[in-house]
């Protein structure tokens, strides 16, 4: 066990702490070959306050999103529109942890 010498210093070290747990779940998730293992990380990340983000159908932003590839469509509307998200993200309340990859809609 790490002696901590201060009530700052506590926090700190449990919010370093928090987040390699965190990381270590996301990992564990990603690899997951079992549903219902999948699910419990993802219902357990999301008790602490870290969700998935799949924004499929929002327009795509490069300052949110990473591009993993393009969709053909005519459909001007569609254009720029994500079609469906690759790999998920993850934020821990309001801060970005991993930014989605997503596929986006692109007109021919």
């Amino acid at each position: 066990m790490i002696a901590v010498t201060s009530e700052n210093g506590a926090l700190e070290h449990a919010l370093t702490e928090r987040a390699k747990l965190i990381e270590l779940c996301v990992y564990a998730l990603d690899r997951a070959r079992s549903t219902g293992v999948a699910q419990r990380l993802a219902d357990g990340l999301h008790e602490i306050g870290v969700h998935a983000l799949y924004p499929d159908g929002e327009r795509f932003d490069p300052a949110r999103h990473e591009a993993g590839g393009t969709l053909p469509t005519t459909d001007p509307v569609l254009d720029g529109t994500i079609a469906e998200t690759e790999i998920p993200g993850f934020a821990d309340r309001d801060q970005l942890l991993r930014t989605p990859v997503v596929t986006v809609y692109r007109l021919r």
